[in-house]
């Protein structure tokens, strides 16, 4: 992609072509799409980091011993609890997190192709007088 400022010829030869209401919703709809995309790519970023914690607590938790009960989160205070228990309870948040991660990506897909298809209809209309690179 090469951006580049337009000589004064092409701001001059630029078809002025009219903003109707409805090219006006899909530009908004654009807009409020982008930012939805950008919330979920950094709520995916902080699910992703959580999985990965996760993942290495019970790598962590493989070498603990059996015997010794565990500190467990849960809410805001620590539990000691048996070993088994708590391997249990972290296989369940890994898989919950696991699940809104799928999630996630899905609604990310969803909004992307929408994103995309009201940029085939808005540069079609407008042509170069409308900038939607994000």
């Amino acid at each position: 992609m090469n951006r580049r400022m337009l000589t004064k010829e092409d701001e001059a030869a630029g078809d002025e072509v009219e903003v109707r209401r409805e090219d006006q919703d899909k530009i908004n709809k654009f807009s409020r799409l982008h930012q939805r995309e950008l919330n979920m790519e950094e709520e995916l970023k902080v699910k992703n980091k959580e999985k990965e914690e996760l993942e290495d607590i019970s790598t962590e938790l493989e070498l603990a011993d059996e015997d010794e009960p565990v500190p467990y989160k849960i809410g805001d205070a620590f539990f000691h609890i048996p070993l088994p228990l708590a391997q249990e309870l972290l296989a369940s948040s890994t898989s919950r997190v696991e699940e809104e991660v799928s999630a996630l990506e899905d609604k990310l897909g969803t909004v992307k192709d929408e994103m995309t298809q009201l940029k085939v209809e808005l540069y079609a209309r407008f042509g170069r007088s409308i900038n939607l690179e994000t």
